[in-house]
């Protein structure tokens, strides 16, 4: 199994190099159930994935001049902080069965895992509908009280799940700040690794034994697949793919389902 686990290591690398987002959120169920982490464990990994492989996008994208670096750290702040109180406050006091319904009862593993999943279908939906094609203006403005709540929701749903939300980013970048999309993709790959690396080494790095010698290994196998996807991608459309891909994350996502509503409960 934990050789599969490696070769979607490099698949999640691969994709996200092709289509410039939405693989990383396969870290999760990849690390929950081929090598078999718990979920505290495995959205924890999954922050230092989703971030050092973010940051190489971002390194790319500011090549090209398509981060907008104070719109970064506005949005940033407030996310990173967000990221921070969940991982380093309310993951460690969450208790092991959150409540009952009628004798079923909700597990912490079952909650975080069920909002992973809503995340999951959440981020197909958006590549299935990828309806901000334009994006804004690109005269840059900013509603600071609502890009305040944004970025400590989104940073508090990473913090949770361990997910980027770039698919929750880039919309409130185009629509708060009036950024063209193209900005929006790029800021948002520097917003996801800046909330994502620090929330990690602020948070469970501090309280958790961390296997960095699994973590650097998986994360270079990620960052060769980037790089092999960026390379397939001069020959082959990825949007021709993305549509592919997203019902493939809704497969996985009714499997998450299955395995932790049904299965094992």
């Amino acid at each position: 199994m934990e050789l599969l686990g490696y070769i979607m290591a490099l698949f999640i690398g691969v994709s996200l190099g092709l289509f410039g987002g939405g693989g990383s959120i396969l870290a999760v169920p990849v690390l929950a159930y081929l090598f078999s982490l718990d979920e505290k464990v495995a959205t924890a990994y999954s922050l230092f994935i989703v971030g050092f492989t973010a940051l190489v996008g971002g390194i790319k994208q500011n090549k090209n001049n398509n981060v907008d670096w104070r719109t970064a750290i506005v949005f940033g702040i407030p996310a990173l902080i967000g990221v921070w109180i969940v991982r380093h406050y309310v993951i460690p006091e969450l208790p092991d069965e959150l409540f009952s319904i009628v004798g079923f009862s909700i597990s912490r593993r079952m909650g975080m895992f069920g909002v992973f999943i809503v995340l999951m279908v959440a981020a197909a939906y958006s590549m299935l509908r990828d309806n901000l094609s334009k994006g804004g203006s690109g005269n840059v403005n900013y509603n600071y009280p609502l890009i305040l709540i944004e970025g400590l929701f989104v940073g508090s749903i990473t913090g949770l799940v361990g997910a980027g939300g770039g698919f929750l980013i880039i919309p409130a970048l185009v629509i708060l700040t009036n950024l063209d999309i193209k900005k929006a993709i790029g800021t948002s790959l520097v917003i996801i690794a800046l909330k994502s690396i620090l929330g990690f080494f602020l948070g469970d790095a501090l309280i958790m034994s961390v296997d960095w010698s699994f973590l650097v290994v998986f994360t270079s196998i990620t960052i060769i697949g980037i790089f092999t996807g960026i390379y397939i991608g001069k020959f082959i459309d990825g949007n021709r793919l993305k549509k592919g891909f997203a019902y493939f994350i809704l497969i996985m996502a009714i499997f998450m389902f299955i395995m932790e509503f049904i299965i094992n409960n």
